[in-house]
Formats: C-alpha cells, sequence, structure tokens
C-alpha cells in the first residue's frame, strides 16, 4: 500500500517528463487514474496473505460497522469492474486475433455460415465478436430448419431467426419429423403423435418456457418488414397446434410460396387448398398428409377446379391419407398439364378408375412418378388396365410407379368388404357414369380461361356427387380439429 502512495505523489513529476506526444504518436499519455490502475495492479504480484492483513487492517482502522460494511461493498464493486473490463478486453483481443489469422475475407465468411444448419450457426455466433458480426447477416438466415425428433424449438426461437432473416428468408422448415429413418418426400408416413412425448419433454432447459409451438409460430411471417413476401419453401410437420385460421393468416403473407409441404397439422385440406387458391397461385410443389388417415373427406369438386384454374404451374402433387373419390383425382390429373410428380398414397376411396385414358390425353402424360401406396380400395382390374395401357406405349415419361398394398389389390369379390361405410356402395355407382364423361370433362378443362364456362360446363358430374350425398353429408366419425384454448392457457399449465 506505501508503494500506491508513493504512486500517487510522484505521478506528477513523472507525467512532466514525457516526452511530446507530437514527437512520439507511439507514446500514450497516461492519466493519473490509470497509472493509479497500474500501481494497484502491480499488487496483484504480492502474495494474498500480504492483501488479506493490507484489507484487515483498514477495515479496523474504521471507526463503525457501518463505515466498514461500505468499504467491503467499494471492494467488491471495484473488483466486479475490474474482472467485466479483463473479460472485454479479451474478447477484443481475441477478435483481433480472429481477423488477423482467419483466412477468409468478411464476405466469405458469411456464404460459409449461410451453408450451416441452425445448430451450427449459433455455436458460430457464440464464438467470438468477429464471427457473431459475420453470423448476423441476413443471408446467414435464408434457409431455416428447425425440424427435430421431440420438441425443443418454441415461438420465441422462430420469431428470432425469422427477424434476423428479414426479406432474405427464402426457406422454412418447423415441426417434429418421426426421425432419420424417414426420408421427406418418400412413401413412408411422416405423421407422428405429438402428444407422447411428456410434459417434461415439451419444457425447455431453463424449464421457464415451452418448447412446443403453437398456433402463433408463422405470426412474424406477416410482421412489418413481411419477411413471408419472398419466402419460396414452407415445410410443417406434427404442429399440434395449429389451425385453420393461423395457416390462412400465414400462406396469405406468402404471396411467391412454391413449395409446401404440410404434414400432420389438424387443418382441413379443403380450406388449406383455397388458402393456397387464394395467396400462393405461383406454387409448383404441393405436399399435404392428412394428421388422420381417412377422416378428411371435405374436398369438394369446384376447388379441384379453382386449383386448375389458379394454380397451372403445379408439376408435384401429393394429397395423402384424405378421401379422395377418382372423379376429383380425375379432375386435378387431366387440369394440370405440367403434372409430373402424383401421390394419393392411403386414399381408401380410390379404385382407380380414373387412369383410364389417363396416359394418352393431354393432362397426365407427363407423369413421371406415379404413387398409389395402401389405396385401399384401389382394383386389380384397373391396375390391370393401366399395366396394359403402359405397355401399350402410354405414359412415356414414367419412370417410377408404386401401386402396392398391405392388403393387397381390392378384386371383385372383397371390394365391397374393404369399404369403412355405406358412402362407398354409392360411389361405385357413380364411376360408371363418369368413365362416360371423360371427353366432355376434357374439353372442359381446355377452356380455363372462362371460370364461369368452366364451372358450368363440369355441373353435370358434380350433380351426381351431391346427389350421392358423398359431396356435402360428411360421415358421422368425421372429426375437425379446432383449436379453443389460447396458447398461454397452454403454457400455464
Amino acid at each position: 500500500m506505501d508503494a500506491l502512495f508513493q504512486v500517487q505523489t510522484s505521478a506528477p513529476s513523472t507525467m512532466a517528463k514525457r516526452p511530446c506526444t507530437s514527437q512520439n504518436p507511439r507514446i500514450p499519455t497516461f492519466t493519473q487514474m490509470d497509472l493509479l490502475l497500474d500501481a494497484f495492479l502491480g499488487l496483484s504480484d504480492s502474495p494474498s496473505i500480504c492483501i488479506d492483513f493490507s484489507f484487515e487492517r483498514l477495515l479496523d482502522s474504521l471507526p463503525s460497522d457501518l463505515d466498514q460494511s461500505r468499504l467491503i461493498d467499494r471492494a467488491l464493486k471495484m473488483g466486479n469492474f475490474l474482472l467485466e473490463a479483463s473479460k472485454r478486453s479479451a474478447r477484443k483481443r481475441a477478435t483481433k486475433h480472429n481477423s488477423v489469422v482467419w483466412a477468409l475475407p468478411p464476405d466469405l465468411t458469411i456464404k460459409v455460415f449461410s451453408m450451416l444448419d441452425a445448430q451450427s450457426l449459433c455455436y458460430a455466433t457464440a464464438t467470438c465478436s468477429m464471427f457473431h458480426k459475420c453470423a448476423m447477416d441476413p443471408s446467414c438466415y435464408a434457409n431455416i430448419d428447425l425440424t427435430t425428433v421431440s420438441p425443443r424449438v418454441n415461438n420465441a426461437v422462430v420469431s428470432t431467426m425469422i427477424h434476423r432473416a428479414g426479406n432474405s428468408l427464402q426457406s422454412l422448415k418447423l415441426g417434429i419429423v418421426p426421425g432419420p429413418t424417414a426420408s421427406l418426400g418418400s412413401c413412408q408416413p411422416l405423421v407422428y403423435n405429438v402428444t407422447s412425448f411428456s410434459w417434461n419433454d415439451k419444457r425447455s432447459r431453463q424449464g421457464k418456457e415451452s418448447s412446443v409451438l403453437t398456433r402463433s409460430c408463422l405470426s412474424p411471417l406477416g410482421g412489418a418488414s413481411t419477411p413471408g413476401m419472398l419466402l419460396r419453401t414452407l415445410h410443417l410437420y406434427n404442429i399440434e397446434r395449429m389451425d385453420n385460421p393461423s395457416l390462412r393468416a400465414a400462406l396469405s403473407a406468402c404471396p411467391s410460396l412454391l413449395d409446401l409441404e404440410i404434414v400432420g397439422l389438424h387443418v382441413e385440406l379443403r380450406q388449406t387448398l383455397t388458402s393456397v387458391i387464394e395467396n400462393c397461385q405461383f406454387i409448383e410443389r404441393l405436399f399435404f398428409e392428412s394428421s388422420k388417415t381417412g377422416r378428411d373427406d371435405s374436398l369438394k369438386s369446384p376447388t379441384c377446379v379453382d386449383l386448375v384454374q389458379k394454380c397451372p404451374r403445379l408439376v408435384s402433387l401429393a394429397l395423402r391419407g384424405f378421401k379422395l373419390h377418382d372423379y376429383k383425382v380425375r379432375i386435378l390429373l387431366k387440369g394440370l398439364r405440367k403434372l409430373k410428380y402424383v401421390d394419393f398414397s392411403t386414399s381408401y376411396s380410390i379404385t382407380g378408375s380414373f387412369l383410364r385414358n389417363l396416359g394418352n390425353s393431354i393432362g397426365g402424360n407427363l407423369l413421371e412418378v406415379l404413387i398409389l401406396r395402401d389405396c385401399m380400395h384401389l382394383k386389380e382390374v384397373e391396375v390391370a388396365r393401366f399395366m396394359t395401357s403402359l405397355l401399350a406405349g402410354d405414359f412415356k415419361f414414367l419412370r417410377h410407379l408404386d401401386m402396392s398394398n398391405r392388403e393387397g389389390l381390392a378384386s371383385e369379390g372383397d371390394w365391397y368388404e374393404r369399404c369403412y361405410n355405406s358412402s362407398y356402395f354409392e360411389i361405385e355407382q357413380m364411376l360408371e357414369s363418369e368413365i362416360n364423361s371423360d371427353i366432355s370433362l376434357q374439353s372442359q378443362l381446355s377452356n380455363q380461361t372462362s371460370d364461369s364456362m368452366f364451372i358450368s360446363s363440369s355441373e353435370s358430374s358434380y350433380n351426381s356427387d351431391q346427389g350421392s350425398g358423398n359431396e356435402d353429408g360428411r360421415d358421422a366419425s368425421y372429426v375437425i380439429f379446432e383449436e379453443s384454448s389460447d396458447e398461454v392457457d397452454f403454457l400455464a399449465l
């Protein structure tokens, strides 16, 4: 401590002898505070017991307990100041060192970071200040993939990522996928029972916030900076609290969407397709797998017609697990003339009659992939007719075909036994009249410039469906999953 006071008394004479900074700019100008701090830090080389005894003598020299407490508080405060200043200086030195030894310039570093997955990018952000600055560039968040095999991502994480991307956002993938064994886009079902996770699995590591995505997880897409305006790809997997209004609002904020994949959401097929028709008319790929296989028969023929007219750029269409009747599938395949990939797996209502005269017509002749896996009522006779036309030279571009069925193809003897309700008995009668109107349907789809003429000309095929009761009358077992409670209630549990 005596050395400290000696520095204080000798500081003016030392400063007087320092040469002028203009003569030697490399010599810094020290203030009296700098010199005092330098002398104070020099005490770190002293034995700790000496510092302890010195501090105890200072405490004993004070007359009251209050003064002693204040001295202790000032010492703790000074220690915290020095600790924080040391950490900041260490980070600055590390950043300067990294900027010197790091081989890539900032623009290439940002390019490399933009290729990382979300978790690796977060690790890079926390490495040093230089990496943090590069990793905060919006282009690093252009393709956000937050899919996990268990609930680990919440709304706050999604919102942060979207806001960092801003108008650079190109792709967004959210939700829970079954696992690495399920390849996206394959025939393997991607629907997952999210409710099988316990509440402890849905809590974050801090235990303060839920790790479950809610209906508002996509609301940042329509924020003030409109990050969804240039979004091209949107994939949503098994988000259990997503509902029809929330998905509709999200799609309305994505007019440039080209690729939409929806798996395991409790949303209705007809309402979802209507939202796509109204807001995403440039879409090229649509993949939709029902959360409850065989229960959603909400799709109506006019919706199919609207999809054909408003979304003519569709190249890939997959509607898996829905009640799709053959005449609706025929409207889609013959109207969407650019279709190359089709997947109607686990569609229990399909019999295969839509395949007749499909390969040599305007619609369907460009098909490269056709998947009708586990279609319970797919008839053996229809598959045989299709194979005959395939051998005859139709479907020249077809390179992948999957009509496998774990129960086998339906024969004439067991077709009716596979029906789940009485409505299927009326479908068979309707299919025969449908084939006779195949030529008229083709001419209807060719006149897509006039909406009123199109709907009027195809009205006869709709009447047969409405008269059978399958179009507007839902099965008693059909369930529409609507969220009635707010997400706050769920988080408060």
